[in-house]
């Protein structure tokens, strides 16, 4: 019976991956770039970084860091980016110079901003022009050494670069005017860091690499740490599982899905890099006309993405007339795939939508379905190389085949831990080391596993964790709320919406006043859609909130 929960039962994968064939990310990072020099690395907006040249920028940034900024081993940097070359040469810099990197969702609002900051202590902030204004109202507040900015278009080729900078500034208006003293520009900060050699340093296994910000039950975001071990084995695990479907230095793979989001990070930026793929960074995914536009311009082999970027890719005219002659295989996560979406993938472009399934905590990959299946089956996959998954009772006991419980996974990819949070790492974490992912599912006696329920309270609105707690307290800090609750409501769009449910002691508060708080505090897709003032709300017998009565309302309103 225990074999059950060690073996991925795929054939074509093996069971375990060799875990000291690399020391670090930086060691993949060179050794890909060494192997695969003369071939392009990652394009955007008609510019192609090659390996050779990203190896030469990224030694630039970590010079700067290390020699004019004088930051040490394990020191934190955070970068605040979409899709552009900017990103990977300054991940790769940081990771390179022994530093960590902390990725920043760009449309963070001043409250969370100045939360991931300081909680991270990170010391430089690589940050794009657009939402420097953000930056500007908590920078006081923060550890922040070093500001530096960078404009879209800065890493393209002259002419092009200034009328892309102008464009964007002065003629679409996207940069909110800013002032912050002392910052100096990305451009600027590889031309310092030119002049000086990068000093080489020795890393490990355990030695941080990302703390990678999640949601917490607690509303309070938690930085996942994740060590050069943790994506080393996740990268491994994820090149055996894709191999049989790649050939190293001729893919192209459809980058959509942001980079300082973690699938996007592991399964894109990360795993090709080490295949000498190519990514295509697409920064603006939601104009889904320039999308389609840009995916006519490539031979893709492969492309990424949430179950609402699919669907929306279906329904752009256009798409499917493209030539889905190389497209290999196609990767769905961040949220459940759903049946119809992906039979219609299946239709239009011939290859099968694969499910997979992860969190932050785990670098993310757990399970992936073999890449051999031709039809969507409904499982979020077979646990891959080196991967332990286990169905548990609230005791912490393993259920037998079958039975529903809370999924936990055990593995050389799972978390160091929260950011300076031992007492929440404690409460995710079994007594025999593995990770509660608070999600509920099953698993057949082929090792398939599927997922029934989450025991958590978390929202997914387009494969985003978003957390009651957090949406909560910022609506009862609002002078005319004593109680609110929110939960997740269906939608075709989104997979989920938020949906708040608000007892008011001003009378004349209304829908849009609520909106409009939580626009201030809030990023977009944690905003509520639908507002509901209510009296009062069910609690149990010792006061708390039953969101899950109130889903239940919902949901009975949509089968009625």
């Amino acid at each position: 019976m225990e074999k059950i929960w060690l073996r991925n039962y795929d054939p074509g994968v093996p069971a375990d991956v060799d875990l000291d064939e690399f020391s670090s990310l930086k060691d993949i990072i060179e050794k890909s770039c060494d192997t695969y020099s003369a071939a392009p690395a990652y394009y955007n907006m008609g510019a192609r970084l090659s390996y050779a040249e990203l190896k030469g920028l990224s030694a630039q940034f970590a010079s700067y860091l290390q020699n004019d900024l004088a930051l040490e081993k394990g020191d934190r940097v955070a970068v605040m980016l979409p899709n552009l070359l900017q990103y990977p040469v300054a991940i790769f810099g940081i990771l390179r110079a022994g530093m960590v990197v902390v990725n920043v969702n760009p449309m963070y609002t001043p409250r969370e901003l100045q939360h991931q900051l300081s909680d991270s202590g990170a010391k430089a902030i690589v940050i794009l022009e657009n939402f420097a204004e953000t930056l500007q109202a908590v920078v006081d507040e923060t550890a922040l050494k070093q500001v530096i900015t960078t404009q879209i278009g800065d890493m393209l080729p002259f002419p092009k670069r200034p009328l892309v900078n102008l464009a964007v500034k002065y003629i679409r208006k996207m940069v909110p005017p800013w002032e912050l003293d002392g910052a100096i520009t990305f451009r600027e900060a590889l031309a310092r860091g030119a002049r000086k050699k990068m000093h080489e340093v020795p890393l490990e296994h355990g030695d941080l690499a990302f703390l990678q910000y999640t949601g917490g039950t607690t509303g309070v975001a938690k930085g996942a740490q994740l060590s050069h071990g943790n994506m080393v084995a996740n990268l491994l695990q994820s090149h055996a599982w894709l191999s049989s479907k790649t050939v190293d230095a001729q893919e192209k793979i459809i980058t959509a899905l942001p980079l300082y989001h973690i699938f996007s990070l592991t399964a894109n930026c990360l795993t090709f890099m080490k295949f000498g793929g190519e990514n295509i960074l697409i920064t603006n995914p939601k104009d889904f006309e320039g999308f389609v536009k840009e995916l006519g311009k490539h031979k893709f082999t492969s492309i990424t993405g949430v179950n609402t970027l699919f669907n929306a890719l279906l329904q752009t005219p256009g798409f499917a007339d493209l030539d889905f002659s190389t497209l290999r295989f196609t990767l769905g996560g961040g949220a459940a795939v759903q049946r119809a979406v992906a039979n219609k993938w299946k239709e239009v472009t011939g290859v099968p939508l694969i499910e997979a399934y992860g969190l932050t905590e785990t670098s993310p990959a757990a399970c992936i379905n073999p890449l051999r299946l031709t039809e969507f089956n409904g499982a979020i996959g077979l646990p891959i190389p080196s991967t332990k998954v286990t169905i548990r009772d609230d005791d912490g006991n393993v259920l037998p085949l079958g039975e529903i419980g809370e999924i936990c996974i055990s593995g050389p990819q799972v978390m160091q831990g929260y950011w300076q949070r031992e007492a929440e790492t404690r409460e995710v974490m079994t007594s025999d080391g593995a990770l509660r992912t608070g999600d509920l599912g099953r698993m057949d006696e082929d090792g398939f596993v599927y997922i029934t329920d989450r025991k958590k309270d978390m929202i997914l609105v387009s494969g985003f964790n978003v957390f009651p707690n957090e949406i909560e307290e910022v609506l009862v800090s609002h002078p005319g709320i004593s109680e609110a609750a929110a939960i997740g409501i269906p939608d075709e769009k989104s997979g989920e919406m938020v949906k708040v449910f608000v007892v008011a002691t001003d009378p004349d508060l209304t829908a849009d006043d609520i909106k409009a708080h939580c626009k201030e505090h809030l990023t977009g897709y944690k905003r509520p859609r639908q507002v509901e003032l209510r009296d009062e709300l069910p609690k149990s017998n010792v006061g708390k909130i039953l969101r899950r009565e109130l889903r239940d309302e919902e949901l009975a309103k949509l089968d009625s």
